[in-house]
Order: C-alpha cells, then sequence, then structure tokens
C-alpha cells in the first residue's frame, strides 16, 4: 500500500510540473455564444463628460455596458470614436477601468482594467484577472477574449486549481 501511495504521489508530482508549464500560456473558451460585435452598444452610468476636442466620452460611477449577449461593468469607461473615409463616425475603442467585469453566458471575468477593440472583436483583460467558469476558477495577469470565436487566452503566472476525480 505504502509503493501505492509513492507512485501516486510521483505521478502527481510530475503532472503539477506539466500542468504548470502548460499554464503559463493556456487557452480556453469564454461565452456559451459567440458575441457579434457588429451589434449596438449600450451605455449605462451616473455621468458623462465629453471632450470634442479629442473625439472621446468619459462614462463614470457604475458603468454598465451590453452589446448582445455580452455585459462589461466597470467604475469608468472611456469610448474612442473614429471616423471612416467616407466621414462616418463609429466607436473604435473603450477603456474600461476599475472593477472590471466581463459576462458572456456562464462566464465571467474580473480584472483591473480592460481594453475593447471593436472592429477585432477582442477584450484584453489585465491585472489581476479571475475567470469563473462554471466550478473551475484560473487566475492570470492577462486574459484575451476573441468575442466572435468564442475563445480566450491566459498569460502571465496562470493558476488554476484541478480537482481529481472521486471514483
Amino acid at each position: 500500500m505504502t509503493y501505492l501511495r509513492i507512485l501516486t504521489s510521483c505521478l502527481l508530482a510530475m503532472f503539477w510540473l506539466t500542468a504548470s508549464a502548460w499554464a503559463q500560456n493556456a487557452s480556453v473558451a469564454f461565452g456559451s455564444v459567440k458575441a457579434d460585435p457588429s451589434q449596438p452598444v449600450e451605455v449605462t452610468s451616473d455621468a458623462l463628460a465629453v471632450n470634442q476636442a479629442n473625439g472621446s466620452a468619459e462614462f463614470n460611477g457604475n458603468v454598465v455596458i451590453v452589446q448582445g449577449v455580452m455585459r462589461l461593468s466597470a467604475d469608468k469607461v472611456l469610448v474612442i470614436y473614429k471616423t471612416d473615409e467616407s466621414g462616418k463616425r463609429g466607436i473604435e475603442r473603450l477603456e474600461a477601468t476599475g472593477n472590471v467585469l466581463l459576462v458572456s453566458g456562464p462566464d465571467a471575468a474580473e480584472a483591473q482594467k480592460a481594453d475593447y477593440s471593436i472592429d477585432s472583436g477582442t477584450i484584453v483583460l489585465t491585472g489581476n484577472v479571475l475567470l469563473n467558469q462554471g466550478a473551475g476558477t484560473l487566475t492570470s495577469q492577462r486574459l484575451e477574449v476573441n468575442l466572435t470565436t468564442g475563445t480566450a487566452k491566459m498569460a502571465g503566472r496562470v493558476k488554476t486549481i484541478l480537482a481529481p476525480s472521486s471514483n
């Protein structure tokens, strides 16, 4: 019986070493439904300041952004606009800071900052990232979510706890 325990401990140690090396840059699924970055962006906040000179708008206090199935909330969101060749104006990107929470379907991620590029459909979360997926939780310093494919990549000392089966 002792031999079996030693063998099991060695196998678990080898697994953790392999998992730690893999976890430096992990790919995961995000959201149960692919999001559509071309959908309208609805913004709600306590206050709004518009800067005509640089073409930006700053939403402050309990900011909630909804776009299709995706929901992003933060203390502050800076909206940066662009103008295309035809003169049509649209959103280039959103910069969210403070208590950032990104939710898509059953998945949720928390971070200190998020940068959402509308055209590419990617959101990069940075700073103490915490990703909750069902019963699983992962942490890292950076999470890049591709809303159109429903995939995500974590980087920067990725950590998770894997539970062995109860059988």
